[in-house]
């Protein structure tokens, strides 16, 4: 109640401030992926945010899920910056990137195998923008648009370019941050008898990384050996830091290859080809723990040396996109084709009794791909209604094996298969959208898909163990996602939003069907009889013009969460996913954003969220408890600065304490595993030489903030870049 007064209140004092020389640029931005169609960012129903690739320029942007950590809402789970393989995002406190849909120009990416999104496999310099529209839109873009679509939009050449940029930066000190950083680029595109527009580009980096998996036991080392450094668990049991397992080095690459060919004057046809790789490795570990004579201790009673290693893994995916658009008379239809092949994905695992010379492992190698086909109809009707109508088609398939080495640094090693799981999904889907324009001032939006999922083909072995191998039956879901929006325009300085809707996301292959068991004797168990997640959701916003230059974003929204997938803790050897009760997830947006002319930029933004678990009988201790990777706030504040030859950015962000355990008893923070709150803050300044070439010098985590995010977050460091353009 107290919300909702202080929100009228707010209404009031601003629609009656006059704005004579009011024109909000900001309203005027064309979006598409709220509607499936073109659209005036001021019409766009549901809260939405353009990131453009200027301001991902003008900031020292080394992966997309990077980009995006400033938008109000978004989390970043990253521990490790862009050598994080399992960073992820989150939307308005629904966790994981597996419930945020995210596509590349309509294509979803969100991977067969697990739903989540390799960011670092995907390009970043040839973006145009980057559309962010929250909230539930499973009625246009069916599973996993539980809290939003992100939607990455790239540029067409006009005209002959040429593009090389490299730099090289490393930490503040040593074994603090990614030491070593080299990133290069290089691009060229063109546009051919005014028909044809070609780009290619490749981009790689490299580091030498730095300690960021640290060896902390429960067994003190014996009487006479120094070193070890006193410290706890997440939970707060008594532990000891004896070592970390060697700096994590990294590489990745992306090729694109994109072409546009406009057939007609109304019909065209884009194709695009990314290739993307990364491995990492970890160098030799270091002990911290010394005999009275000086030697290096590396196991005592209780405490082998494998525990002071880490194993290396290597992916590869590559996108294979069509799409062919022919606009009508008052309308467009757009046919739209992609493949998704992850041909390369494994780790290695080393065994108990592993040395860093070698010994026994394991290797786990995953294949997956997924299969999209879309089809979408818009036309203008009466009174200049529009309507949309369309299916859709999409088929997963992974297939994960494990295998037994007899040298665990030797992915190639391999002597027998120990562990196999795979499965397939697919999914088929209709919906239609009407958007119907009730008055000047005053849009509605109404919007029903119908998806119908399954599962089949599911087969585990654990080999050697009783009861296996196992074949799952097929199981069958459809749902029904309905939505409905309104936008409304009661002054030319203010916009009025309101949502409702319903969206849902199937369980991945991964949920189903695969069973592992981390280097830390962690069993992380599937299950076979999971049901689709489901959310219901509203969100009340309002956008306001206070004066020329500004911007004023508020907004409310509540989400009801049904069947959540997450991990019951059984016992701390034993998690396993279930579907929970209920749950939800609430909380405020707030931004202001100031311009001041084209120069300067201001901007500021906070999230505070509350998300937990309500009802959960197979995991009683939950509930009540906070939604895991859920931060309570979210705050970033900062400008962007382009002044005759000079450019740049500073930008602070601020992230408050997660939890990694559904009973929140990780309570303790600074340690190995935890996630701590934290305050970080990066600056970029570049110069332009001449027209064609420009300099740059950045520095990310200025204050060197020391914080954990499960893994040992990077310290300050710096970069310099040069760019040359044609």
């Amino acid at each position: 109640m107290s919300f909702l007064t202080i929100f009228l209140l707010l209404l009031f004092c601003l629609s009656s401030q006059t704005m004579a020389e009011s024109r909000g640029p900001s309203l005027e931005e064309i979006v598409v992926t709220a509607t499936r169609s073109e659209v005036s960012l001021s019409q766009a129903p549901g809260g939405i945010e353009v990131l453009t690739g200027e301001q991902m320029e003008l900031r020292n942007v080394k992966s997309l899920d990077n980009a995006l950590n400033i938008i109000p809402g978004v989390y970043n789970k990253s521990g490790k910056g862009f050598m994080e393989t399992t960073s992820s995002l989150s939307l308005r406190g629904i966790p994981d990137d597996k419930r945020l849909l995210f596509m590349w120009e309509g294509l979803p990416l969100n991977d067969p195998y697990s739903g989540s999104v390799t960011y670092n496999l995907l390009p970043i310099e040839d973006v145009e923008r980057i559309e962010v529209v929250k909230g539930p839109f499973s009625s246009l873009w069916g599973g996993y648009a539980m809290s939003g679509v992100i939607n990455v939009i790239t540029r067409v050449p006009q005209k002959r370019e040429f593009k090389l940029k490299t730099g090289y930066g490393t930490g503040w000190n040593r074994s603090s941050a990614m030491d070593d950083l080299f990133r290069t680029h290089l691009s060229y595109g063109d546009k051919y008898f005014d028909k044809l527009s070609v780009y290619i580009g490749y981009s790689y980096k490299s580091t030498n990384g730095y300690p960021t998996d640290f060896n902390v036991v429960s067994t003190a080392p014996p009487t006479g050996v120094s070193g070890a450094l006193p410290t706890t668990d997440n939970k707060g049991a008594k532990r000891y830091l004896i070592g970390d397992r060697g700096d994590n080095t990294w590489w990745d690459d992306q090729l694109v290859i994109r072409s546009q060919y406009q057939a007609q004057s109304n019909t065209k046809i884009k194709f695009s080809l990314i290739r993307g790789r990364y491995k990492y490795e970890y160098e030799e570990p270091h002990t911290y723990l010394y005999t009275a004579t000086g030697t290096p201790l590396w196991s005592y009673t209780g405490v082998s040396e494998s525990t002071f290693l880490s194993g290396n893994g290597a992916r590869e995916s590559n996108i294979y996109d069509l799409e062919v658009s022919k606009k009508l008379a008052k309308g467009e239809l757009r046919l739209k084709f992609g493949f998704l092949d992850r041909p390369v994905s494994w780790y290695t695992t080393r065994g108990t009794t592993a040395t860093k010379s070698g010994g026994a492992g394991t290797v786990t190698e995953t294949e997956a791909s997924s299969f999209n086909g879309d089809a979408t109809f818009s036309q203008k009707l009466f009174w200049e209604q529009t309507v949309t109508i369309g299916g859709g088609f999409r088929r997963d398939k992974s297939d994960t094996n494990e295998y037994k080495l007899t040298n665990w640094k030797d992915e190639d090693s391999k002597t027998g298969l120990s562990y196999t799981s795979k499965g397939k999904t697919k999914s088929y889907a209709l919906f239609i959208q009407d958007e119907i324009p009730i008055h000047q001032m005053l849009t509605l939006y109404l919007g029903l898909r119908q998806d119908w999922w399954q599962t089949f083909d599911g087969f585990v072995n654990d080999v050697g163990k009783a009861g296996y191998p196992k074949n799952y039956e097929t199981k069958e879901k459809d749902t029904l996602n309905p939505k409905v929006s309104l936008v409304m325009s009661p002054f030319p300085q203010t916009i009025l939003k309101a949502s409702w809707g319903k969206a849902f996301r199937p369980p991945t292959v991964y949920d189903l069907y695969r069973t592992w068991t981390s280097s830390s004797g962690v069993t992380y168990a599937a299950n076979p009889d999971l049901k689709p997640e489901k959310v219901t959701a509203w969100d009340l916003g309002i956008e306001h013009e206070i004066w020329n230059g500004s911007l004023f974003k508020l907004t409310y929204f509540d989400n009801s969460l049904m069947d959540l997938i997450y991990r019951k803790t059984v016992s701390n050897t034993l998690q396993e996913f279930i579907n929970a009760g209920k749950g939800y997830s609430k909380g405020i947006e707030l931004s202001f954003e100031q311009k001041f002319g084209k120069y300067i930029t201001f901007f500021t933004n906070y999230t505070q969220q509350r998300a937990k678990i309500e009802e959960n009988p197979a995991r009683p201790k939950s509930e009540g408890k906070w939604i895991m990777q859920v931060p309570k706030r979210l705050f970033n504040i900062g400008f962007y600065l382009n002044v005759g030859d000079f450019s740049g950015s500073c930008i602070t962000r601020y992230v408050s304490k997660r939890f990694s355990t559904d009973d929140n008893t990780d309570i303790i923070e600074g340690v190995y595993t935890s996630y701590d709150s934290y305050t970080t803050t990066d600056l970029k300044l570049a110069y332009s030489i001449s027209k064609n070439i420009s300099v740059s010098a950045s520095v990310d985590n200025l204050f060197n903030s020391q914080y954990f995010g499960y893994y040992k977050a990077p310290g300050s460091s710096w970069f310099i870049d040069l760019t040359l353009k044609y």
